[in-house]
């Protein structure tokens, strides 16, 4: 009954920006840590952000720092992911995931998680 649906991924040139969503059903989102990962081909998994239940931790992979923006909106059963300055190596498919607990912090590694979308494909031309 847990489902997580990710949409907002696309075609956008170098330089540009997109909204990733992550929308939760069969759950209260507000109790999760979420995760946002992506995957390019023939690459490792890679933990892009992570956002506490509380909004109150956030935590970006090195590549991605400055440039993206996690935000949840509990209301919504939602969580974004602001993708600005886009670059060809941004591109791949963009997962979310979430884990139980109002205690859990963030963290960027996969194997925490308990709970996944089933991706969103970001392409970035350049």
């Amino acid at each position: 009954q847990v489902q997580l649906v990710e949409s907002g991924g696309g075609l956008v040139q170098a330089g540009g920006s997109l909204r990733l969503s992550c929308v939760a059903s069969g759950f209260t989102l507000g109790y999760y840590t979420i995760g946002w990962f992506r995957q390019a081909p023939g690459k490792e998994r890679e933990g892009v952000s992570c956002i506490r239940e509380s909004g109150g931790q956030m935590q970006y992979a090195v590549s991605v720092k400055g440039r993206f923006t996690i935000a949840r909106d509990n209301a919504r059963n939602t969580v974004y992911l602001q993708m600005k300055h886009l670059q060809p190596e941004d591109t791949a498919v963009y997962y979310c995931a979430s884990t139980y607990g109002s205690d859990r912090p963030c963290r960027l590694s996969g194997s925490y998680y308990a709970s996944w979308g089933q991706g969103t494909q970001v392409t970035v031309s350049s």
